[in-house]
């Protein structure tokens, strides 16, 4: 099953996307680079997608918090 990815309004950030079975975020960032990021809680994306700056969301509550790997 694929993710639905949702495009952003971001200068490093392209599309976002989440699966809620398995808590797993994925961004794909505009050099073209999609990640997945493990045990994201659902609040976190909604906050995420919600956020007047997805980057800066990115930078304070995603970088650095979960296990992530290039997909």
């Amino acid at each position: 099953m694929a993710i639905p990815m949702h495009p952003v309004q971001s200068s490093n950030i392209s599309y976002i996307g989440y699966d809620y079975d398995t808590q797993e975020l994925y961004i794909t960032f505009t050099k073209g680079d999609t990640y997945k990021y493990d045990n994201v809680p659902e609040q976190v994306f909604k906050e995420f997608k919600d956020a007047s700056s997805v980057g800066k969301y990115y930078i304070a509550n995603i970088r650095g918090q979960y296990t992530s790997n290039k997909i």
